[in-house]
């Protein structure tokens, strides 16, 4: 089921009539009061996110999901006007999956969302990581540093699964930002050295596993 917030009445029932055309559930809710009620239901597998909403805007809602423990890892994709770089940066570093800058074409839209679905049953199908004093376990979204329980963001459990599976692989920005979020960023972004900093951070000691490779990107050993 993927839940779509969106107070435009007819672009909410085009992606709502295209999805269920091409064999995706989809529900549409004008107000956030709505969409709150119904996830607090049935949770979604995937939320289209406008950022301008009437009663809350979509950044607020955003925190929030991933705030709450049973909806931070639901994949979340923010509907943005077109040229806002500002709003794009701002949702992905609160933990946005991806953003898709309207007007967008339909078959944009539903390939990408089908991308997020296939990279977020991928994720969870990962195997469990022991490197030193780190221990990573995707499916139960389970990380610890000598044994004391680390809280992460859904980006940055995603970038260090990445790390992990391919370790001893040096990643470009370029790259994560293709593996993560799923498209190559238009323009100047600071953002996945914003996440590797944060992770680092909240690691702690094993923060120091993630290694910057100068003037390439990021590896974890190797």
């Amino acid at each position: 089921m993927i839940y779509l917030v969106e107070d435009d009445g007819n672009i909410r029932e085009l992606v709502t009539y295209t999805f269920h055309t091409q064999g995706l559930e989809a529900e549409g809710f004008e107000r956030p009061s709505e969409f709150w009620e119904a996830i607090s239901q049935k949770l979604p597998d995937l939320i289209l996110l406008d950022i301008m909403l009437p009663e809350e805007d979509g950044l607020s809602i955003l925190k929030k999901l991933r705030n709450t423990s049973a909806t931070q890892r639901i994949p979340v994709m923010m509907l943005t006007a077109k040229g806002s770089e500002y709003d794009t940066v701002l949702g992905l570093d609160s933990g946005a999956d991806d953003y898709v800058a309207k007007p967008f074409r339909m078959m944009e839209l539903l390939s990408r969302v089908r991308a997020l679905l296939r990279r977020t049953r991928e994720t969870d199908s990962v195997q469990e990581y022991r490197i030193g004093e780190l221990y990573v376990c995707p499916q139960k979204h389970q990380i610890t540093v000598s044994g004391r329980p680390v809280v992460l963001t859904l980006k940055e459990f995603e970038l260090l699964c990445l790390l992990l599976e391919h370790e001893g692989m040096v990643f470009t920005r370029a790259q994560l930002l293709d593996q993560i979020w799923g498209y190559a960023f238009d323009g100047e972004s600071r953002t996945v050295d914003v996440h590797i900093r944060t992770l680092r951070q909240k690691l702690g000691k094993s923060g120091a596993l993630i290694e910057t490779v100068r003037g390439i990107g990021y590896k974890i050993g190797g």
